[in-house]
């Protein structure tokens, strides 16, 4: 009997150093290969509205002042309650007039960014948007704004700025990511959000 109870062990135990393994294994590869599982780049394209969405350090806001200059759309949303002004300052201190700059300030997550903003793109007419948000966060942000308007195109142009420097990313974008993976999962599970 107890000769049995310690094979039982040594088993479990070697399943439990398997399992670590290979849950190991794939969060190293989800850090190396977080920009290609991650990221979500369309081909650039003319568009009605572009869409910046809050958060970042004032990257994404100036992604979208690069594009609207470049002359990708005639109109922005800024979506996101806490920062929506600080967006809107960096993109007039950019070039974008103010009467082009539209806010939504409602919003306290990526499903409520694209919830809230819909009805004001329905209203603006448009039928082809960019998304534009930080790379690590443009697969979940792209699939949100599918799933809400489901008639309209919508195009992901992320920033690029803050991509990693090399493969194996540092402490703080790390810390992005592996967040990132957490409400992927999240929003398949809770909200039926595909992040295929």
């Amino acid at each position: 009997m107890g000769r049995l109870n310690i094979l039982m062990r040594k088993k479990w135990l070697c399943v439990l150093v398997g399992a670590v393994f290979v849950l190991g294994l794939i969060l190293i590869g989800g850090f190396l290969f977080a920009t290609q599982i991650l990221s979500v780049e369309s081909n650039p394209g003319k568009a009605d509205v572009l869409v910046v969405l809050g958060g970042g350090a004032k990257e994404r806001a100036a992604r979208a002042a690069d594009l609207f200059n470049e002359g990708a759309a005639e109109r922005i949303i800024v979506s996101g309650i806490g920062d929506t002004e600080e967006n809107r300052d960096v993109l007039v201190s950019k070039g974008v007039p103010v009467s082009a700059i539209e806010l939504e300030t409602k919003s306290k997550s990526t499903k409520e960014n694209a919830e809230y903003s819909v009805p004001l793109l329905r209203r603006l007419g448009a039928r082809r948007v960019i998304v534009v948000t930080s790379w690590y966060h443009s697969r979940r942000a792209l699939h949100c704004f599918q799933r809400y308007a489901p008639e309209m195109e919508f195009i992901s142009l992320p920033t690029k700025r803050d991509l990693p420097k090399s493969r194996w990313p540092n402490k703080s974008v790390r810390s992005h990511i592996l967040l990132e993976y957490v409400k992927l999962l999240y929003y398949w599970m809770r909200y039926g959000i595909e992040p295929v």
